[in-house]
């Protein structure tokens, strides 16, 4: 009698220790949950910054391309889209980890899964794509070089600003303005100001418009802006392959959390949604 009753409290004790051990583990997965949808939803609200900085910027090569490609504006409403839609799965699998509500991480999961997937699927088609869409910036930028009035619109101030802070001109070369119209047209020897070498004479000269060359060697850089571009970018792809990667490690990590913890709820709780 005495050895039964011993080995019933001894089972006892086991199966409350397993109960606090997996109530503890749902606790830190719930709280794991919430932090990781705090930090989702601050990378939705940077996606939606960068697509309102594409659409908004008036000062870099995204304005002059963004003037004639309807292709860069339909990203940038999609990166406002994608950002405040993360913005609002953020929200949902907070309020989900924290009341346990299986339907809203289950919703969660099922739309986080859909984000990698279309984040996955854009990244390959900008791959496949990447040659026209070069060509396709190269028509743009060549177009505005050519109907360059020297007034000061938008796109001739942005492309004014990127040739003068990256130190370039032209989009392969400075020969790139020689099919100007101002230029081919005119009697002086004309040539972009924010092209000038500010290495060589004369030392004051504005930042936008035609300046007059003394001969039909210009005093501007010799590097195109395209160079420059890609030499940007092949510096800070470690940087941009880390960002994609370490969202893409949160996503997963997000629908692992959210699968565990929609598991661990064995049934709906409505009561716990709060009141407002």
């Amino acid at each position: 009698m005495f050895s039964r009753g011993k080995k019933y409290i001894q089972q006892v004790w086991n199966s409350s220790r397993v109960n606090k051990m997996g109530k503890g583990c749902i606790a830190a997965t719930k709280y794991f949950l919430f932090l990781f949808n705090l930090i989702f939803f601050i990378f939705g609200g940077t996606i939606m910054g960068f697509g309102l900085w594409i659409l908004l910027d008036n000062q870099s090569l995204i304005a002059v391309l963004q003037d004639s490609s309807m292709g860069l504006k339909v990203v940038s409403y999609l990166l406002i889209g994608v950002g405040s839609f993360s913005m609002l799965l953020g929200f949902l699998g907070c309020l989900g980890a924290i009341y346990e509500i299986r339907c809203l991480l289950g919703l969660y999961f099922t739309c986080l899964l859909l984000i990698l997937l279309a984040q996955v699927t854009a990244a390959i088609l900008i791959y496949l794509q990447r040659d026209s869409l070069r060509k396709e910036a190269n028509e743009i930028v060549s177009q505005v070089m050519v109907n360059y009035p020297g007034q000061n619109k938008t796109t001739e101030q942005a492309w004014d600003y990127l040739q003068k802070t990256m130190q370039c001109c032209g989009w392969n070369g400075h020969e790139d303005w020689e099919a100007n119209h101002m230029i081919k047209n005119n009697s002086l020897e004309l040539y972009p100001c924010s092209c000038h070498n500010a290495s060589l004479p004369p030392h004051n000269v504005a930042d936008s418009g035609f300046c007059q060359a003394a001969s039909n060697d210009w005093p501007v850089y010799n590097t195109g802006c395209l160079g420059n571009v890609e030499s940007w970018f092949f510096t800070n792809y470690g940087i941009i392959l880390g960002i994609c990667l370490g969202v893409a490690v949160i996503e997963l990590l997000g629908m692992i959390l959210s699968m565990g913890l929609c598991k661990s709820v064995h049934q709906e709780d409505y009561t716990k949604v709060p009141k407002y």
